[in-house]
């Protein structure tokens, strides 16, 4: 059993963790018995780390001794380390956290293209890549991409593709009333095709005519459109209208106008005919005065 003498004096220490916050921290036997200590500890403030670059912190659980609080790197980095510091005695730990920038892969090479990157680095964050496709060939897609936060990149890279054109007949009803243009790298020909046929039966009788006709009107548009620059394909469209439009109107006129025109001549020649064959009597004059005389 320790005894202490009167008058001994003991000094008192605040736990690992803890400091000092007033008191001497002294007691003194008097009379066998110890005096009150007056030492008051409280928890030691490891106060915020020291600023890294590019690198915050979340101190909102405080920063007393055993507080824990989190590591956050700007956009853009990742943290090298561990990405929590908890206030020790002997301070914060996890004093080698670092925030790195972010690094993406090497850009995609594009067939028929070419990106300006061309450093033997990996691209990083914020870092932009131009491409460009080779002559005969159309870019689809951005012209540039960027590094993001994550690592890929937005976009995605582009592609290039051959320059193509196709065109595109679309059959009407009626048939058109002038050439379609044509592109340089699409033809089209058209063929347009009438038949009319008529049948006229002129007849005379007992002073009256009689007029028939018949008339047909056929239209066939046939239209081809050649192959692309960069693939070949044929479309047919025929068209057949019957009695559209105007085309009858004037078949029938032109019909009209022949048969009339016929009848008129026939008429004509009848007339004349009818009117040189008639029998006068005027071979008969010269026997007919003779007569009369005696």
């Amino acid at each position: 059993m320790n005894d202490f003498p009167e008058g001994s004096q003991v000094t008192l220490e605040c736990a690992n963790g803890l400091v000092q916050e007033s008191g001497s921290g002294i007691m003194s036997c008097v009379n066998n018995n110890w005096t009150e200590p007056d030492l008051i500890c409280k928890k030691k403030d490891c106060g915020v780390p020291k600023p890294q670059p590019h690198m915050t912190f979340d101190t909102s659980a405080g920063t007393l001794f055993t507080a824990v609080i989190k590591v956050i790197c700007d956009k853009g980095y990742w943290i090298s380390g561990a990405s929590y510091k908890q206030c020790y005695a002997t301070g914060w730990s996890a004093k080698g956290a670092k925030c790195k920038i972010v690094t993406c892969a090497p850009p995609a090479e594009v067939i028929n293209g070419k990106s300006s990157w061309d450093s033997q680095d990996v691209p990083r964050y914020g870092e932009i890549i131009q491409y460009v496709c080779n002559d005969g060939y159309t870019l689809v897609g951005r012209d540039s991409i960027k590094c993001n936060e994550s690592g890929g990149y937005d976009p995605l890279p582009p592609s290039c593709d051959g320059v193509s054109t196709k065109a595109i007949i679309r059959p009407t009803s009626t048939p058109p009333a002038q050439d379609s243009s044509a592109t340089p790298t699409a033809h089209r020909d058209d063929t347009v095709t009438s038949r009319a046929t008529a049948a006229v039966s002129p007849s005379v009788r007992g002073g009256s005519d009689n007029l028939t006709a018949e008339g047909k009107a056929t239209t066939s548009v046939t239209s081809m459109s050649s192959s692309s620059s960069s693939s070949f394909q044929d479309e047919h469209v025929e068209v057949t209208n019957k009695d559209i439009g105007y085309m009858p109107v004037i078949v029938s006129v032109i019909c009209v106008s022949l048969v009339g025109c016929i009848v008129v001549i026939v008429l004509h020649k009848f007339l004349l005919k009818r009117k040189g064959s008639y029998d006068t009597r005027e071979d008969l004059k010269p026997e007919l005065l003779q007569f009369q005389n005696l």
